[in-house]
């Protein structure tokens, strides 16, 4: 039991960063089956990164955590053997050496956790693998790009998305005060909170990506505005993007609007649950209104992010604000009041 407690708690506080703060709110019931499900995505996602081990043997372990979140027999270990010595952080490094551990919680688990948690790592790692084709290189100068809006959609869906779904199906099973929920409905909402909360990392993260060969900018809206995704790596050629990144932050508001109306419909009662989804949104909105406001954010040389002293703020407010409905969505509205697209 206590290495178990340690794997749900100080090792995923320290591989979780912000989701960390979500996770450690919800109800007791949700804590194992989404903790866990992150844990091994989180693994997983470690794997594709490893760039010291060749592209091709990434697949292939890929492939090998693929088989065992499903609960085919496949060697977790060897995959730990091979990936754990490369990681730099120690955190990564303990969590890729307690794969083995990790797939026998997920095959502990109650049947329908189990079966809701091996779903979405399929998706997950569905996403991992489509990333790793779609962008063979490992820097700016094997840069590729997503061709369209479309495809970015898709994108959003298999790596955020799906979280949503699996949020939600969950919150429904264990929570009866969320039985009267449509699940298809609230389903199709919970992904669009997920796609908000990437298309922000999207957003934020671009110049980081493009010096790792990704440009999640659809070339086919570049090309539109005369620019490559290589030209991206100019900043003289970056104010020229401003209008697609103006497209692209209308449709992050969007979907902000319908993770909105999703955390509203939660009771007042679930308090918790109510907490672990305005956090994220609360953050993810401030960290959108501060790209924004930037002149350029995709010269930004540091991420652009909201300071620890507006995060603690917002976890004070919303310690109050968290039990009305008016309150919350006035929150909510500041923050979206201060994105100009």
């Amino acid at each position: 039991m206590a290495s178990a407690d340690d794997l749900l708690g100080d090792l995923l506080r320290q591989v979780s960063r912000s989701f960390y703060l979500s996770l450690t709110i919800l109800p007791p019931s949700l804590r194992e089956p989404i903790g866990l499900a992150y844990l091994l995505a989180r693994a997983a996602d470690t794997v594709a990164d490893t760039r010291l081990i060749p592209r091709a043997e990434r697949f292939g372990h890929l492939e090998t955590l693929r088989r065992a979140y499903a609960g085919a027999t496949a060697d977790t270990g060897a995959v730990r053997d091979a990936c754990a010595p490369h990681q730099a952080r120690g955190a990564e490094r303990r969590l890729l050496e307690r794969l083995p551990e990790g797939v026998a919680r997920l095959a502990a688990l109650p049947p329908t956790d189990r079966a809701y948690a091996r779903t979405v790592l399929a998706t997950l790692t569905a996403g991992m693998i489509f990333d790793l084709t779609r962008f063979p290189g490992e820097d700016a100068a094997g840069l590729g790009a997503l061709e369209t809006l479309e495809e970015l959609d898709h994108y959003t869906y298999l790596v955020a998305g799906c979280v949503g779904e699996f949020w939600t199906a969950l919150s429904i099973a264990h929570r009866p005060r969320l039985a009267h929920w449509d699940a298809a409905t609230m389903g199709a909402r919970g992904v669009r909170f997920g796609k908000a909360l990437q298309m922000t990392n999207v957003l934020r993260d671009v110049p980081a990506d493009l010096r790792s060969g990704r440009c999640y900018l659809p070339a086919r809206e570049l090309a539109e505005l005369d620019l490559r995704p290589a030209d991206l790596l100019d900043p003289a050629s970056t104010p020229r993007v401003r209008p697609l990144v103006r497209r692209l932050l209308a449709v992050t508001v969007e979907h902000y609007q319908v993770a909105w109306g999703y955390t509203l419909a939660i009771p007042r009662l679930e308090f918790r649950l109510r907490l672990a989804c305005a956090w994220p949104l609360l953050i993810g909105l401030g960290t959108l209104a501060e790209l924004a406001a930037h002149p350029d954010p995709l010269a930004a040389r540091e991420p652009i992010k909201i300071s620890r002293a507006a995060v603690r703020g917002i976890l004070a407010r919303s310690a109050v604000t968290v039990w009305s409905n008016r309150a919350l969505a006035a929150d909510a509205a500041r923050l979206r009041g201060r994105i100009s697209v």
